[in-house]
Protein backbone atom coordinates (compact mmCIF):
# COMPACT_ATOMS: atom_id res chain seq x y z
CA UNK A 1 0.00 0.00 0.00
CA UNK A 2 3.08 2.36 0.80
CA UNK A 3 4.66 1.82 -2.40
CA UNK A 4 1.19 2.40 -4.16
CA UNK A 5 0.50 5.39 -2.37
CA UNK A 6 3.84 6.66 -3.31
CA UNK A 7 3.25 5.83 -7.03
CA UNK A 8 0.29 7.72 -7.12
CA UNK A 9 -2.39 5.55 -5.96
CA UNK A 10 -5.24 7.45 -4.89
CA UNK A 11 -6.88 4.64 -3.61
CA UNK A 12 -4.01 3.59 -1.12
CA UNK A 13 -3.15 7.07 -0.15
CA UNK A 14 -6.76 7.57 0.89
CA UNK A 15 -6.00 4.19 2.95
CA UNK A 16 -3.04 5.25 4.54
CA UNK A 17 -4.62 8.76 5.33
CA UNK A 18 -7.62 6.91 6.87
CA UNK A 19 -5.05 4.83 9.31
CA UNK A 20 -2.83 7.83 10.31
CA UNK A 21 -6.09 9.37 11.23
CA UNK A 22 -7.16 6.77 13.39
CA UNK A 23 -4.22 6.46 14.94
CA UNK A 24 -3.92 9.68 16.00
CA UNK A 25 -7.57 9.01 17.21
CA UNK A 26 -6.41 5.99 19.20
CA UNK A 27 -3.52 7.31 20.76
CA UNK A 28 -4.99 11.26 21.72
CA UNK A 29 -7.12 8.42 23.94
CA UNK A 30 -4.41 7.01 25.15
CA UNK A 31 -2.82 10.36 25.54
CA UNK A 32 -6.04 11.40 27.38
CA UNK A 33 -6.49 8.47 29.64
CA UNK A 34 -2.54 8.27 30.88
CA UNK A 35 -0.70 11.38 30.19
CA UNK A 36 2.06 9.61 29.08
CA UNK A 37 5.52 11.44 28.34
CA UNK A 38 6.38 9.14 25.29
CA UNK A 39 4.52 6.51 22.98
CA UNK A 40 6.28 3.89 21.96
CA UNK A 41 5.39 1.99 18.34
CA UNK A 42 6.89 -0.59 17.50
CA UNK A 43 5.84 -3.34 14.62
CA UNK A 44 6.25 -3.57 10.80
CA UNK A 45 3.72 -0.46 10.42
CA UNK A 46 6.34 1.62 12.84
CA UNK A 47 8.76 1.86 10.23
CA UNK A 48 6.19 4.70 8.15
CA UNK A 49 8.06 7.97 8.60
CA UNK A 50 4.52 9.84 7.46
CA UNK A 51 3.09 7.92 11.52
CA UNK A 52 5.98 10.63 12.85
CA UNK A 53 5.81 13.61 10.48
CA UNK A 54 0.95 13.31 10.54
CA UNK A 55 0.20 11.87 13.91
CA UNK A 56 1.07 14.34 16.02
CA UNK A 57 -0.51 16.99 14.56
CA UNK A 58 -3.73 14.94 13.67
CA UNK A 59 -3.95 13.90 17.37
CA UNK A 60 -3.92 17.65 18.80
CA UNK A 61 -8.03 18.34 18.43
CA UNK A 62 -8.85 15.36 20.07
CA UNK A 63 -6.41 15.57 23.22
CA UNK A 64 -7.62 17.75 26.53
CA UNK A 65 -4.78 20.14 27.73
CA UNK A 66 -1.28 20.49 27.20
CA UNK A 67 -1.18 19.85 23.18
CA UNK A 68 1.72 18.19 21.81
CA UNK A 69 3.22 17.26 25.23
CA UNK A 70 3.43 13.47 24.77
CA UNK A 71 5.93 12.20 22.25
CA UNK A 72 5.67 9.27 19.64
CA UNK A 73 8.95 7.35 19.08
CA UNK A 74 9.91 4.49 17.12
CA UNK A 75 10.60 0.93 19.06
CA UNK A 76 14.55 1.25 19.64
CA UNK A 77 15.08 -2.27 18.81
CA UNK A 78 13.03 -1.80 15.53
CA UNK A 79 9.99 -4.73 14.59
CA UNK A 80 11.34 -7.19 16.80
CA UNK A 81 11.34 -4.77 20.42
CA UNK A 82 8.52 -6.83 21.78
CA UNK A 83 9.87 -10.11 21.59
CA UNK A 84 13.11 -8.71 22.65
CA UNK A 85 11.40 -7.95 25.80
CA UNK A 86 9.41 -10.74 26.66
CA UNK A 87 12.80 -13.01 25.72
CA UNK A 88 14.33 -10.69 28.52
CA UNK A 89 11.33 -10.93 31.24
CA UNK A 90 11.87 -14.92 30.84
CA UNK A 91 15.55 -14.82 31.07
CA UNK A 92 14.98 -12.80 34.50
CA UNK A 93 12.26 -15.20 36.28
CA UNK A 94 9.39 -13.61 34.83
CA UNK A 95 8.52 -17.59 33.47
CA UNK A 96 7.89 -18.44 36.75
CA UNK A 97 4.91 -16.53 37.53
CA UNK A 98 1.55 -18.62 37.31
CA UNK A 99 -0.78 -17.62 34.59
CA UNK A 100 -3.94 -16.89 35.31
CA UNK A 101 -6.69 -18.83 35.36
CA UNK A 102 -4.38 -22.21 33.92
Amino acid sequence: ITAAAAAGDAAAEAALARFTSRLARALAGVTNLLDPDAIVLGGGLSNLQRIYDDVPGLMAPFIFGDVGRTRLLRAKHGDSSGVFGAARLWDKGWNSLPLAGM
